[in-house]
């Protein structure tokens, strides 16, 4: 099996995500974690100034071009930049300041990209961030889910989009088994993301639901090891990327999994 997973750092330029260690309202902090992502194997680092964790609040488009276009432009020339908003203004200037690729909760801003040649992500969201975790309903949460991203994906390439990745949303207006049922059928993902010339992306780095599944709650500094292992589950199942808090970790298990076993030493 060839598993070759992009891994995608994350860095908040927020005082409100829900990891403290990825966020910071400080510049030159927001760049050194960048710098870091890139100096621990990640090849690409998402950059956003709006947390769009369940119960977060908007951000004026002047706040947040303040919060990442500094940063953007730091770490540009470092390796390739993701900028994560659902506002067009931000997209575009992030553009201009250096992103190649667009991360858009929404699903809305595809024809921007198009427009502007730069790479898309294109996710899944029951309802908006204020709201979104208050009661998620599906009937059928993989059918539904996998179905919006498909006819996502034709708009896309339609709008000129040519690099393209699917994120079914773990988290955004789903709950712990709505997430367990879509991480279950990645493999369904995946063909439909193949038929359309996509790739896969899957973010449950830190998330509530993994702190959920256990005898305890936990916090989100004790979900590490749920992080590697829904990453390691996604890219033994064929998704194309993950996006992670825990750079240097992820990228040791997907070493391990893209290893021969004859290359291990006795």
């Amino acid at each position: 099996m060839e598993i070759s997973p992009t891994i995608m750092g994350i860095v908040n330029c927020t005082p409100d995500s829900f990891f403290e260690h990825s966020r910071s309202l400080v510049i030159d902090e927001a760049i050194a974690l960048g710098r870091s992502h890139f100096d621990n194997g990640a090849e690409i680092v998402d950059i956003g100034g709006e947390s769009t964790r369940p119960g977060a609040e908007h951000v004026e488009v002047d706040e947040e071009l303040r919060r990442v276009i500094s940063v953007i432009e730091a770490l540009a020339p470092l390796g390739p930049i993701s900028i994560d908003t659902q506002k067009e203004a931000v997209a575009r200037a992030a553009v201009a300041a250096g992103a190649e690729v667009l991360n858009d909760v929404s699903s809305t801003l595809y024809a921007v990209a198009g427009e502007l040649g730069v790479g898309y992500v294109a996710m899944h969201r029951q309802g908006t961030s204020p709201t979104m975790q208050e009661a998620p309903h599906y009937d059928d949460v993989v059918g539904e889910v996998y179905a919006f991203l498909e006819d996502v994906a034709t708009k896309a390439r339609a709008a000129g989009v040519e690099q393209l990745w699917l994120d079914p949303g773990i988290g955004f207006g789903k709950t712990a088994e709505h997430n367990l049922a879509l991480l279950a059928h990645i493999d369904d993902l995946v063909e439909i993301s193949q038929a359309h010339q996509a790739g896969v992306l899957i973010g449950t780095s830190r998330k509530r639901f993994l702190g959920n599944l256990g005898e305890r709650p936990l916090e989100v500094d004790e979900r590490l090891e749920g992080s590697l292992a829904s990453a390691t589950w996604a890219m033994l199942n064929g998704a194309n990327m993950v996006r992670v808090h825990d750079v240097k970790a992820t990228v040791q298990a997907r070493e391990l999994l893209t290893r021969p076993l004859g290359e291990v030493s006795q």
